[in-house]
């Protein structure tokens, strides 16, 4: 691959594609759509065999400057690779899920849809800050078309909301940005990743950044505009926004605020703890009483979030991967769960709970896959949803036994209310015979979900393909984060004597008393 722009033509590819979307018809463009979104997931998995897990941290780089200091900058580490493959993966489901769903406006959808890949890639591969920005805040705009002209009936609301909230967290991030240039003298993110920024400025640049990447997650208790987009969206826009559209924050965290800001990250890692502990048990528990099938869900995400937060901020190797497979866990599990919702949905029209029920004796196939995504999502052991979450625990384990139980708590919760959904949907009496008339999924909707089931049990039974492109890089992190690392349940100011004492013995000299 040595001289092959590679991230380039995945930017360019549906960046083209759409632009010819807009000029033809609606058959046309439909097949375009997914023809760009398979070439890209073909380069994907190029990208993936090339990628030399044991070579250097940044690779397929490109850097071309441009004006003033701005850098047309990409590359890659195992992090962004791991991402961009859940990107380009979950794509070309998007354009199926909206084959016969969508009929007004195709061209314009599919462009929409499409600009939306090039957008997403480009925050995972962008290494110049500047550059990250434009896609980051960008990528806002499909989505909030997306929302608003092929939403629900209060559709203009949510993508109003959506819009407002994620940019006006940017505006802080952007002259955090500003100032970083200024004192560091770059715009290069690996660059800036290894600075060393004055402790007292990293406070203020970290709730800078902090302000966009928790409306991004989205964090208690700036999440609400994420239940009203998913309800509002269409089906495909739902499994972009929670497959990959939620990772970006996490993603923030992990390659500025953590390694720009280590003092800073630790000086906060209180506040993303208690803010994670109530996001994890409080939406659970208002997920349970969701008469919504799309609400349930998307209240789900906010507590798998909040599981990736306290693995994040857990500041050791287990925590920071299981961060990373619960991440793109929930993206294949999520985007798969909002699918269930959207088949269904398009059979009947209505999102309502108590208006299916025994879909597994109609809908035998449906039942069968929807099964696997509703224990894939409360973590059932052989899935992907047990190791990212697993490993998270053990993580915050070392750190604090407190926010390990509470989040252990809202797992439990997962498990109720999810369970209660899967029981009300696909068992229990058939009451509505429109419902039990409904047909089985066709050979379209089996190659969705059977792609998706296909990937929940790959990283669940062999995870270690997923980990190892990330390993070096979690384990460069996790050498930036040790001097700033607190000891133990010292971050909730609990129990701060007992690492130290550990530390202090094992220091001890070799004839000295144990």
């Amino acid at each position: 691959m040595t001289g092959f722009p590679i991230l380039s033509v995945m930017l360019l590819v549906p960046l083209v594609a759409g632009l010819i979307c807009l000029v033809v018809e609606a058959k046309t463009a439909r097949a375009l759509a997914l023809a760009a979104t398979l070439v890209d997931f073909i380069l994907g998995i190029v990208l993936w065999a090339n990628f030399d897990i044991g070579g250097a941290q940044w690779q397929f780089v490109e850097k071309v400057p441009l004006f003033a200091g701005f850098s047309w900058a990409l590359g890659i580490d195992g992090i962004a690779l791991m991402l961009i493959i859940l990107s380009v993966f979950l794509m070309p489901i998007c354009i199926g899920a909206s084959w016969n769903s969508i009929t007004k406006r195709v061209g314009e959808y599919m462009a929409a849809f499409l600009l939306m890949e090039t957008l997403m890639i480009g925050v995972f591969a962008a290494q110049d800050l500047y550059l990250f920005y434009i896609f980051f805040e960008a990528g806002l705009i499909p989505m909030y078309l997306i929302i608003g002209i092929w939403g629900g009936d209060n559709r203009i609301y949510a993508s109003y909301k959506f819009f407002l909230y994620t940019l006006l967290g940017s505006v802080l991030m952007l002259i955090a940005m500003l100032w970083m240039v200024n004192e560091a003298g770059t715009t290069d993110i690996p660059t800036l990743m290894a600075y060393d920024f004055p402790p007292g400025a990293q406070t203020w640049l970290w709730l800078a950044f902090f302000a966009s990447f928790a409306v991004k997650m989205p964090m208690w208790p700036v999440h609400t505009w994420l239940p009203d987009a998913h309800v509002q969206a269409p089906t495909a826009g739902s499994v972009i926004l929670a497959g990959v559209l939620l990772k970006m924050g996490g993603y923030g965290f992990i390659r500025f605020s953590l390694p720009m800001f280590p003092e800073a990250s630790a000086q906060f890692a209180w506040l993303i703890f208690v803010l994670s502990m109530v996001a994890v048990i409080y939406t659970s528990l208002v997920a349970l009483v969701q008469a919504d099938m799309k609400k349930l869900i998307a209240y789900s995400s906010i507590a798998h979030m909040g599981i990736v937060t306290v693995g994040l901020f857990a500041f050791n190797t287990q925590g920071l991967e299981g961060a990373m497979i619960v991440m793109l866990s929930h993206g294949l599990v999520a985007g798969a769960l909002f699918l269930c919702v959207g088949i269904i949905y398009d059979r009947l029209h209505t999102r309502e709970i108590d208006r299916y029920g025994g879909l597994s004796i109609n809908m035998p196939k449906y039942a069968l896959f929807f099964m696997l995504f509703t224990m894939a999502s409360i973590g059932l052991p052989g899935t992907s949803g047990f190791v990212g979450e697993f490993l998270s625990l053990a993580g915050i384990y070392q750190v604090s036994s407190l926010v390990t139980a509470v989040s252990a708590t809202g797992i439990i919760l997962g498990a109720a209310y999810m369970l209660y959904l899967y029981r009300r949907v696909a068992f229990g009496d058939q009451r509505n015979a429109d419902a039990a008339a409904m047909p089985d999924i066709d050979l379209r909707e089996w190659a969705m979900l059977l792609s998706l089931a296909f990937a929940v049990l790959w990283m669940g039974i062999y995870p270690e393909s997923f980990l190892a492109p990330m390993r070096k890089d979690v384990a460069a992190l996790d050498a930036r984060l040790a001097r700033a690392a607190p000891e133990g349940d010292a971050q909730l100011k609990m129990g701060s004597a007992q690492k130290p004492a550990q530390h202090a013995e094992i220091a001890a000299p070799e004839g000295g008393a144990h």
